[in-house]
């Protein structure tokens, strides 16, 4: 991979998470040991959840909050086309069919009321969906309070994929405080708000949830004498329960979690210091700003512009190229999802989802990361406004 002067994300790595990590490295526990319950612990209590389930990655996180929700075979999730493939995969691991629904022009993410259209069709039809999974694009959630409602009414388990937002909040709480979505995701991986390098949390405030969900993490084993259907032979003895899998985070992994907790806020905080400079920087440019709605407080993982391409002489591809041969690492969130060839195979078409398909041919996401300075993001929009003309 081109290493670029400026990339579009960027772990914050410093010695206190080396530190961290080499303890661990020291110490009897390299894998299943305390300190991931203490970094599980620690992201719960940041988010006024429950119970916290560490997991290897985000994609192992959605593929068991989607079976511990009871999504299988001959049932429905519905999720939106603008995001990483994961978000819809889940669904497809358990067997289950997936469907769209297009996003809201202005936050980008899923369309609340075009959700609602649907389910009074699917609800006619017979063909309502089991599990709807909500991503917080870019960093703000959804609609989530309308949504919560919609679940009520049509007997869904709402899953907020939060993997771009940890740190942000919604309707003055934390994203992950289970108000409104019965399990919530969030992404270690690098280029995220915090690292654990890669990993995963699932978080719930349902006892049930969280106890399959960590049976079901690990093998679908229980070493629980109250679980299992014999007497209990000792200490030694345990009990799978149900196909499970090895998706268990490291002591490790939980290790530079712990540390990067630490400096949550900061980074929360930085990124919303860039954003609002993007706003102000890029005023009088041919691109449309992004927005976030009333009551939502983004995290900011990403800062995508949308170009107006009417107003330039460029195509979308060229001021990519431009960009990048300029040293900037620039990227483009996301392909729609059921353009790609597997979806594609499964029936869906161009034109399903003409929102996303739309913002899709305009979007750029910009360099965005708690080290990017002052002097780099000048750089940045003075080069985009040198090629914008």
């Amino acid at each position: 991979m081109t290493p670029y002067r400026i990339p579009y994300g960027r772990q914050n790595i410093d010695q206190s998470d080396i530190d961290a990590v080499m303890q661990v490295l020291t110490s009897p526990w390299l894998t299943q040991g305390p300190t991931i319950e203490r970094f599980e612990k620690a992201l719960a209590d940041h988010c006024e959840a429950e119970h916290a389930v560490a997991v290897c990655n985000a994609t192992a996180a959605l593929h068991i909050a989607c079976i511990a929700a009871g999504l299988g075979a001959g049932d429905r999730l519905w999720t939106t086309p603008n995001t990483f493939v994961a978000s819809a995969n889940c669904g497809r691991y358990c067997g289950a069919e997936v469907d769209f629904v297009d996003i809201d022009p202005q936050t980008l993410n899923l369309d609340a009321r075009l959700l609602a259209e649907k389910l009074e069709v699917a609800r006619r039809t017979g063909k309502l969906p089991k599990v709807v999974v909500a991503v917080a694009f870019s960093g703000q959630s959804c609609d989530m309070r309308m949504m919560a409602q919609l679940a009520e009414q049509y007997d869904f388990t709402l899953i907020e994929d939060a993997s771009h937002a940890v740190g942000a909040s919604y309707l003055g709480r934390p994203v992950g405080c289970g108000q409104y979505a019965a399990m919530t995701i969030f992404s270690f991986h690098p280029v995220k708000i915090i690292t654990t390098a890669e990993g995963g949390m699932v978080l719930t405030n349902r006892a049930e949830l969280a106890e399959r969900l960590r049976r079901l993490r690990s093998h679908g084993i229980t070493g629980d004498p109250a679980q299992m259907d014999v007497p209990d032979h000792g200490l030694w003895y345990y009990q799978q329960l149900e196909l499970g899998f090895n998706y268990r985070m490291t002591d490790l992994h939980a290790a530079l979690g712990l540390s990067q907790m630490a400096r949550l806020d900061a980074f929360v905080a930085r990124r919303r210091q860039l954003a609002a400079r993007y706003d102000r920087l890029l005023a009088g440019l041919a691109v449309t700003l992004p927005s976030v709605q009333p009551g939502a407080e983004s995290a900011w993982h990403l800062y995508v512009v949308r170009l107006q391409l009417e107003h330039i002489t460029l195509s979308q591809r060229e001021v990519f190229d431009a960009l990048r041969d300029a040293g900037l690492g620039v990227n483009l969130h996301y392909i729609p999802v059921h353009l790609q060839p597997y979806y594609q195979a499964l029936g869906f078409k161009e034109g399903d989802f003409p929102e996303a398909e739309r913002y899709f041919s305009q979007a750029l996401s910009l360099p965005l990361y708690p080290d990017l300075t002052d002097d780099q993001q000048d750089e940045v929009v003075e080069i985009l406004r040198r090629i914008l003309g």
